[in-house]
């Protein structure tokens, strides 16, 4: 039977427009699939050169201000029968992702070890680090916040945290007083790194100066070693 040529015209034109939808379908998708492509590849190389440009751009602390807490440290030490060697001299104006905490060898009137260090969160959230490049420093019981000054390291004894050691801290100075009443020792964190993590910050606690196990390590038989109460000076 022979179909009716209108008819026919109208069943060419029904599978045209049905090819032609399909086409441009398959092109939209191929057009979307691109352009997803091209945010991925060029969001990935944003990253690459971000984390490039910071790492090559990190800051470094200023040596030159340590050198001369050195300084006054030594005299310090001299004066009260402190441990002449060395001190531990920790710089909180510096970022919590880059080494601050410092073992000052006076003999050889350099840094011999460096490492991060945590200080106190105060008001905001325990283990965050959202005071990394700006901490607050209280010598208040219950503010949760580090406290500048000079301090003895004292006795060594059996912690809960890290490598379950830790110094009693006293306090010399106005400003860190209150550091055996509110229970501020110098002991390990398994949330601290070995290494640098700028910009990233280092985990902040209640107060403590707190470094990584594996530095704890390196520290603890320096301390052991000391026959005379050793320096840690907070400052900023």
């Amino acid at each position: 039977m022979k179909i009716p040529q209108p008819k026919l015209l109208y069943v060419f034109y029904t599978i045209n427009q049905t090819v032609a939808l399909y086409i441009k379908n398959q092109l939209l998708k191929k057009k979307i699939f691109l352009l997803l492509l091209i945010a991925v590849v060029v969001a990935y190389g944003y990253n690459s050169i971000n984390h490039k440009y910071k790492s090559e751009h990190k800051p470094k602390g200023d040596v030159s201000k340590t050198d001369e807490k050195a300084k006054e440290a030594l005299t310090f030490c001299r004066k009260n029968n402190f441990n002449q060697d060395f001190c531990i001299l920790i710089d909180m104006s510096i970022h919590s992702g880059l080494n601050r905490f410092f073992v000052y060898d006076f003999k050889q009137n350099k840094i011999t070890r460096q490492m991060l260090v945590g200080h106190g969160c105060c008001n905001y959230p325990w283990s965050q680090t959202w005071s990394k490049d700006d901490p607050t420093f209280s010598n208040k019981d219950g503010s949760h916040c580090s406290s500048l000054g000079k301090y003895k390291i004292g006795q060594r004894a059996w912690s809960d945290w890290g490598i379950n050691v830790k110094y009693v801290l006293h306090g010399l100075e106005e400003t860190n007083s209150n550091a055996q009443s509110r229970y501020i020792v110098f002991h390990s964190w398994e949330k601290v790194s070995d290494k640098e993590v700028y910009p990233n910050g280092t985990p902040e606690g209640w107060g403590c100066p707190t470094i990584s196990n594996a530095n704890m390590k390196i520290i603890d038989p320096i301390l052991k070693g000391s026959a005379q109460p050793v320096l840690m000076w907070i400052y900023q």
